[in-house]
């Protein structure tokens, strides 16, 4: 089902800051908008994973609501899948409790949904890929 790490998001108020210690470590950073989410992305390639740094664009952004509650720091763990509808389907008859019943588009233009952390104890993003 699940085939390997796709990437850790970290939340942060101010994406320069956030991606700092990244570029003192000699990462480069890519940047991206991604505007459903309402976040903007910073994305350190470690090999065949990457970190995401995520500042939100808006008040109303997902990311806003976590630093509010929880401040800055490890937002999610994303996993790669091979078929995302199946493994969606396959949690949810398993009992698990899902934010997304269908995938929606994120970073990268990939498929993605994500798994309530009242389920499995860390807000869980699954990628197709």
């Amino acid at each position: 089902m699940i085939k390997a790490i796709d990437h850790v998001a970290i939340a942060v108020r101010n994406l320069e800051e956030g991606c700092k210690v990244w570029r003192d470590l000699g990462f480069e950073i890519e940047y991206e908008v991604v505007e459903d989410q309402k976040v903007k992305v910073g994305i350190i390639h470690l090999g065949d994973s990457r970190i995401e740094i995520l500042e939100p664009l808006s008040e109303d952004s997902p990311i806003s609501k976590f630093l509010e509650k929880r401040g800055e720091g490890l937002h999610h763990l994303a996993v790669k899948v091979e078929n995302i509808e199946d493994v969606l389907r396959e949690l949810e008859e398993k009992g698990y409790r899902l934010i997304d019943k269908e995938p929606r588009i994120g970073a990268g233009g990939k498929k993605i949904a994500f798994v309530h952390p009242k389920s499995t104890k860390v807000l869980l993003e699954l990628v197709e890929g």
